[in-house]
């Protein structure tokens, strides 16, 4: 507050002189104006006058009482007390003065410098002649004062120091200051820098906490000039180490050696063994004779376990390790009252899409495949018969002690259905089958468990014609069948269910014959026709030429006409309908009949004129030209009926 005060009171005592010196120049130019030269000169005799002895040229022979050479060396000695500083520069400077506000600092400048005491708190011995780098922010602020900075010249030397030490590949030391999402943050001298997680140590770290408030060693590894960020890592320190070891330790390694190692990382595949500098992995299938679906069920985290090691790569220090190894294969134990034939029980451990794996003991599983799980010949998903935990009974197909393989079979323990067949499904017997599945060409069933059969696609309707059985019935539904063929040692079965009725295509011979009419619906029209539903359920196909009404527009969908049959295939199923026959054969009819009326006239034209030529020639009497007259009208009516011609010709 008192600076302000005597630089406000330095500015008006400054700015009162401007006004002296304006008033005097006014009245100068006002005298000059008014008076002749002699009147100056007069004016200026009277002005102050020095003494006479003073000599003007005196600074041009010598300054003061100094000699020349005692004046250039007086200036030589005055300029090496000054410095040049530029903004931006970091000078060391000397600590003057110390407040309780302010560190006062020379640094050879006109003027000396301020430096907030704040920014020596790492500092608490500060005393004066002390030696300290500062940045120059400014040369000269509002009040004439040098502005200098040790925190941005602390922070400027902390970032040539980090780059020096990521460009040389340097260990730096850091204090970890505090936990952040992800890492820890480290102050390297005065400049924060993040620690990634991962980049703690070579095992996973999963309580950072322990590392806050600690000074540690670390590499700088990547600098983002940009964004003024650091990345350091304490991790590749230890494996420069660990890399050493790690050489000596694979060196020593042989195959079958049982080493002592530690739970470091579980994953879904396996676990990974410290074994003291080095790691090895014991994969998921090594762990346990027997099947284990996660590593966590056996073991866990920093648990010390005995491994051996199965093989090794000294190149790429990979170690392949062991643990259920170190026992004996449970196959060796298998009782030798199991054979081919036996019956055992044990628990479906894995089902897949062809089969379910049964373990009998730890280690010993027999497959049971899915063909093996029912006498049915519809095969069908190992998930519909069991499930992974199911405790069932089996029976022992194959068994292979050397190849450690073993086939079970749950069907055997019951009996074969197949040899009752023919006494309990006769050709012509009728039966109650629930459908099971369908493809393009039929309709797989079910009469009992074990006992399939198909039913063709062409033996479900008399009268429909199914493109596709799901048309017809759909899966889980029960239908009526009777059984057409029989074969017990293919294990086929046809059956059919249109079978259980009359074939009324015997009837539809008689009703639907060639050129008979009926009434029928379009119920679909394609490129090629149209679909019409006749009566008594039957349907008939409409070719497209053949759709065509009198006013020459098409049929469209649910339009009611009259249809004519022109084909009808009883083996086939097929009824062939025409709608323009109808009226086609009714003009045709129609010009017929026209023909026919003047074939008549034409008929007793001619019959008329014979008569009167007749009568003519027999006649003595009357006008010959009456007769000539009468002779050519009758000419004249036949000609005429001949040019009519018949239907056919038009």
């Amino acid at each position: 507050m008192a600076k302000k005060q005597e630089a406000e009171k330095e500015l008006q005592a400054k700015q009162a002189e401007l006004q002296d010196a304006g008033h005097l120049l006014m009245e100068k130019e006002n005298i000059e104006s008014e008076a002749d030269s002699s009147l100056i000169e007069s004016i200026k005799s009277n002005l102050a006058q020095p003494a006479g002895d003073f000599d003007w040229d005196a600074d041009e022979k010598k300054f003061g009482n100094y000699s020349n050479e005692d004046r250039e060396k007086m200036e030589h000695m005055y300029d090496g007390t000054f410095h040049s500083i530029t903004k931006g520069e970091i000078i060391s400077g000397t600590v003057v003065t110390i407040n309780s506000k302010d560190v006062v600092l020379n640094i050879g400048f006109k003027s000396d410098g301020l430096v907030s005491v704040s920014e020596f708190r790492d500092m608490p011995d500060l005393k004066k002649g002390d030696q300290v780098d500062v940045y120059v922010e400014s040369q000269e602020d509002a009040n004439g004062q040098l502005v200098l900075s040790r925190k941005r010249a602390k922070t400027q030397r902390s970032w040539e120091r980090i780059n020096e030490a990521l460009e040389k590949d340097e260990i730096i030391e850091g204090y970890v200051k505090s936990r952040t999402k992800g890492g820890l943050i480290v102050d390297i001298i005065g400049v924060e820098a993040f620690l990634p997680g991962s980049q703690i140590d070579i095992k996973p770290i999963r309580d950072y906490d322990i590392y806050v408030g600690k000074t540690m060693e670390f590499k700088v590894v990547k600098i983002n000039h940009e964004f003024k960020n650091v990345v350091v890592s304490h991790k590749v320190l230890i494996e420069d180490d660990l890399e050493n070891q790690k050489t000596e330790i694979v060196a020593k390694l042989e195959k079958g050696q049982i080493l002592e190692g530690t739970v470091k990382n579980i994953t879904d595949f396996g676990v990974f063994i410290d074994l003291g500098g080095v790691d090895g992995l014991l994969h998921i299938t090594d762990i346990s004779w027997g099947r284990i679906e996660h590593p966590r069920e056996v073991l866990s985290l920093d648990q010390k376990i005995n491994v051996v090691v199965l093989d090794f790569d000294d190149e790429k220090k990979r170690i392949a390790l062991g643990l259920k190894q170190l026992t004996p294969h449970p196959w060796q134990s298998l009782s030798q009252d199991i054979q081919i034939g036996s019956k055992v029980k044990g628990k479906i451990v894995t089902v897949a899409d062809y089969g379910a794996f049964l373990e009998i003991i730890p280690g010993v599983e027999g497959l049971i495949h899915v063909s093996e799980m029912s006498w049915s010949q519809n095969l069908r998903s190992p998930q519909e018969f069991l499930k992974v935990g199911d405790e069932v009974e089996a029976q022992v197909l194959t068994l292979d002690r050397d190849e450690r393989k073993m086939s079970l079979g749950i069907k055997q323990l019951t009996p074969d259905p197949w040899q009752q067949a023919a006494t309990k499904y006769p050709v012509g017997s009728q039966h109650k089958a629930v459908v099971k599945n369908m493809t393009n060409f039929g309709v797989f069933v079910e009469l009992e468990d074990g006992i399939d059969g198909l039913i063709h696609i062409s033996d479900l309707s008399w009268s429909k014609k199914v493109n596709h059985p799901n048309e017809f019935t759909k899966v889980g539904e029960t239908l009526d069948v009777v059984v057409l063929e029989l074969d017990v040692d293919n294990r086929k079965l046809s059956l059919g269910h249109k079978q259980l009725e009359e074939n009324p295509w015997d009837t539809f011979e008689t009703i639907f014959n060639v050129d008979s009419v009926h009434q029928g619906t379009v119920l679909k029209v394609t490129d090629k026709g149209s679909i019409v539903a006749l009566p008594y359920g039957v349907e008939g196909f409409v070719p497209t030429k053949h759709a065509i009404k009198e006013d020459g527009q098409p049929l469209k969908a649910e339009e009611v006409a009259e249809f004519k049959v022109i084909e009808f295939n009883k083996e086939n199923k097929r009824i062939v309908i025409s709608h323009s026959r109808i009226w086609e054969d009714a003009r045709a009819e129609a010009r017929m009949e026209e023909f026919d009326k003047r074939k008549k006239e034409a008929k007793a034209s001619t019959v008329a004129v014979k008569k009167v030529k007749d009568s003519v020639e027999k006649s003595t009497l009357g006008d010959l030209s009456v007769l000539a007259q009468l002779k050519e009208q009758m000419e004249g009516a036949e000609n005429d009926a001949r040019k009519g011609g018949k239907p056919e010709d038009k």
